[in-house]
């Protein structure tokens, strides 16, 4: 049989009409019928979550060229529909964003690495050799992350035995640190796309590939870090490494596996989903791609060509498993389940979470600190703009005396509901960074128009490969139109000063506060500290809704 022709046979169907009864449990999340001969597992962008918590998934996403109104970039009620989703269901809580706050009353927290575990184990129970594959963002966003430079998290991981891993925001670390814990990492740490700066080749400390055998299978799995470091990223935290996609090494990588023998590919991916697609289709020999950088969590695979393209989420919230049928060196047939982690339905591994709450326990009054409450939902993910931002923004005006703020479009982040208290853990959990200095600086309305359309070629220009970041930057006390079918340069109009209505004049000067600057050298006081105190003033959150971006051809 045809892999294509088992394109929908994921578990998800089973799990809808589950999800529409609304009594999910453990047994009904973990159950498959086992299939094949290999299993994957897959987890990614965990950005340091090993606790349950709440996230919500993008309003918007949208994609331009031929990843126009193409998954992922299909949200709500467009995605319940393409998939069967109820309205109301859990799975329309885990994958959509409507009506999120009151279903997080009902289904609660998602996620929580002891939680994760359980589910790794079940799967491994079923099929004792499956392969875990970690899609890296992994040693990075948190406070105890932060204060351990990323060991509690590797801890916490190594438990879990993964088989491999690659790439992103651990780099952020700093190369020194990076060494030190890959060097003494007990499973691959991979990236054909890592190279030595100097020299041009393959960096020595991170391998190209690495084989397993598995149900009878040689199996080769390729890692591909996230591409884009020193243009997303400080590169002067990291000078000795250097990226790049390298879909021409890429496929070198991939011939010189069929050559030794591989009878199954599989790409372990921080790419992006729009850039795994355009690599799916350029370099031939790779069964699947393990997708992860973008965040995005599909309940089916997307097929490019001869390549399965997997996404599972983030911030520990999904887990996939992937079996898949091998013969006569060839995949014949997949199967594909996206497993969401519900905090109150799937039973903690009792070694984890006794691990996680170790690695917790030196921080923990500092972490439960109630700094505020918010009557307000602070969330992330979108294209343009998130109240956990617009909070961020607001104080950076405030503490930092500026007209307009920018913060750094980045996808990670939990939720946090109205109602809620806001501890200092939920502020690190969406500023933590080893580059957070709050910055305070002059730029000229040219300037200002200068970044946006930068930053905005990175997200709409046409060709993936090209799209070097994450959402957009966002901005406080000033509002704009963009018109996304434009190219670069003529994308970002009618510019304006939300605090007296004026039009941005480009030979004006203004004091703009950000944050998160990749430049070496950046002074100013650190993120989470402004943002603490602006909460500490305000005592309760309150946001008006953001309207401040007007959005021209999506």
């Amino acid at each position: 049989m045809a892999a294509s022709a088992l394109y929908g046979a994921s578990g998800f169907g089973n799990w809808a009409k589950l999800a529409a009864q609304q009594a999910l449990t453990q047994d009904d999340l973990l159950k498959f019928d086992t299939f094949g001969n290999v299993s994957l597992i897959h987890i990614t962008d965990i950005h340091a979550q090993l606790k349950p918590i709440y996230f919500r998934e993008p309003e918007i996403n949208l994609g331009v060229g031929a990843a126009k109104g193409q998954m992922p970039h299909v949200t709500g009620a467009d995605f319940r529909r393409a998939y069967g989703i109820e309205d109301g269901s859990p799975n329309a809580y885990a994958l959509t964003y409507n009506d999120f706050s009151a279903l997080a009353q009902s289904y609660g927290r998602v996620g929580g690495m002891d939680r994760v575990a359980t589910v790794v184990n079940a799967i491994r129970a079923e099929r004792p050799d499956a392969l875990l594959l970690d899609g890296g963002d992994t040693w990075h966003g948190s406070y105890t992350c932060h204060h351990t430079q990323g060991q509690d998290v590797v801890n916490v991981m190594n438990a879990l035995k993964p088989d491999a891993m690659t790439f992103h925001w651990e780099f952020t670390l700093g190369s020194d640190r990076v060494n030190e814990i890959v060097e003494g990492l007990p499973f691959a740490a991979l990236g054909q796309n890592i190279f030595d700066a100097e020299w041009d080749e393959p960096a020595e400390l991170f391998k190209p590939y690495k084989f397993f055998e598995r149900g009878g299978v040689k199996v080769a799995v390729i890692g591909q870090a996230f591409p884009y470091m020193p243009i997303a990223n400080p590169g002067w935290m990291f000078p000795e490494y250097s990226f790049g996609i390298r879909d021409e090494n890429m496929q070198a990588m991939v011939d010189e596996v069929r050559a030794a023998g591989a009878e199954l590919v599989v790409v372990l991916s921080h790419n992006g989903f729009d850039v795994d697609k355009k690599m799916a289709g350029k370099v031939t020999g790779i069964d699947v791609i393990l997708s992860g950088h973008t965040h995005d969590a599909l309940p089916e695979p997307v097929q490019v060509e001869q390549t399965f393209i997997i996404a599972s989420g983030s911030n520990s919230k999904f887990v996939s498993r992937v079996d898949l049928d091998v013969r006569d060196g060839k995949m014949m047939g997949i199967r594909h389940k996206l497993i969401p982690i519900f905090a109150d339905v799937i039973a903690p591994d009792a070694t984890i979470t006794q691990l996680i709450d170790e690695q917790r326990a030196p921080y923990q009054a500092e972490l439960e600190e109630v700094i505020g409450t918010t009557d307000t939902l602070l969330y992330r993910r979108g294209n343009f703009n998130g109240s956990w931002d617009d909070l961020i923004c607001d104080a950076l005006i405030n503490e930092r005396e500026a007209d307009i703020a920018m913060s750094p479009g980045v996808r990670w982040g939990p939720s946090i509901l109205p109602g809620q208290e806001i501890t200092r853990e939920d502020i690190w959990n969406v500023t933590s960074m080893s580059y957070g200095q709050a910055y305070r600086t002059e730029m000229t309305g040219e300037f200002i128009h200068t970044i946006l359309e930068d930053v905005a070629d990175n997200l709409f220009n046409p060709d993936p490969y090209y799209q070097q970041g994450g959402d957009m930057v966002r901005i406080g006390g000033m509002g704009y139109r963009i018109d996304i079918t434009k190219p670069q340069g003529y994308r970002i109009t009618e510019m304006t000063l939300l605090k007296t209505g004026e039009a941005i004049d480009p030979a004006k000067t203004y004091v703009v506060a950000g944050w998160a600057s990749v430049n070496e050298g950046t002074e100013g006081p650190q993120i989470w500290d402004v943002v603490e105190s602006h909460i500490k003033k305000q005592g309760t959150i309150t946001l008006d809704p953001n309207n401040s971006v007007t959005v021209v051809g999506a």
